[in-house]
């Protein structure tokens, strides 16, 4: 929770004022930020300053790694973070490559499943960490890529969390997550819940002990509609302990996750926090 606290208060006092194409907003930015979690004590890295939902933040891995392509999909998971970007991106609604409403096209866990060969078939990225973690092997390319630039433009957005490297150390895994772009005050809530949750699944799956999770920002960001929230409010609360997560021990496999792995699977004890805040977002 501190080290959260501490990049944004970093973006306030050292951020430069950048303005975004896409979105037609000024963010204040800083580059390179290095967060870490323990997964192997279980300091779940959930908001404490403002009440945060953590249950679509993990329904949307979930749907990651089950390479949805439909926000449909991700709402009855039981998140509808891909709505907007789906059916509101002005760009996307007129690409030739939509194929209708909720469509996502080929974003995040559709490169993650089936990254499309030039020779012709698929590679799945995820099955064949699996398989080698479950082995015990680490050939020092255990990576997880979402980032196709020769597929940008049969999706409605490039990936802002794109490469998830794994590193098997003995019986202990590990993560680096890598993100170019993240919005601080609404983004970066979701991202290190599912880099600790991406760990943690992976632990248990390969049948190994969960480590630390590395999660390096490129870009960070406060937008200019969410300063004020977050420097005069957010900023000004204390922070309560970590939480915990709990994950049905049941889980035992890449095909339970695909299949009939629901939200009431996860569990969080001991969260205690602020109220909520409505931070704007910019699609």
């Amino acid at each position: 929770m501190r080290q959260y606290l501490d990049l944004c208060q970093r973006i306030v006092d050292e951020g430069h004022w950048i303005e975004n194409k896409r979105t037609g907003k000024r963010c204040l930015t800083v580059v390179n930020a290095d967060l870490e979690y323990n997964v192997a004590e279980n300091e779940f890295p959930l908001i404490t300053t403002r009440k945060s939902f953590w249950k679509a933040a993990i329904a949307e891995f979930i749907g990651y790694i089950r390479g949805y392509d439909n926000a449909d999909d991700f709402r009855k998971l039981g998140t509808k973070t891909w709505d907007a970007n789906a059916n509101l991106n002005d760009a996307w609604l007129a690409n030739p490559h939509r194929k209708g409403e909720d469509d996502m096209g080929r974003v995040y866990g559709v490169q993650g499943r089936t990254w499309a060969k030039p020779d012709g078939g698929h590679v799945d990225q995820l099955r064949k960490i699996v398989d080698n973690l479950k082995q015990g092997i680490d050939d020092r390319g255990e990576i997880l890529s979402f980032y196709n630039p020769g597929e940008f433009h049969m999706g409605c957005l490039r990936p802002c969390m794109h490469t998830h490297t794994f590193s098997l150390l003995g019986d202990t895994l590990y993560l680096t997550s890598y993100q170019r772009s993240c919005d601080v005050p609404l983004g970066l809530n979701f991202n290190q819940v599912q880099v600790f949750t991406f760990l943690a699944l992976m632990a248990q799956i390969t049948g190994n002990k969960p480590g630390m999770a590395y999660h390096k920002i490129v870009n960070a960001h406060i937008y200019e509609d969410q300063l004020e929230l977050m420097r005069d409010v957010q900023l000004k609360r204390e922070p309560f302990p970590s939480p915990k997560l709990e994950i049905n021990p049941d889980i035992k496999s890449l095909e339970d996750l695909e299949t009939w792995v629901t939200m009431d699977d996860f569990k969080v004890t001991g969260y205690q926090h602020h109220d909520p805040i409505q931070y704007p977002f910019s699609v």
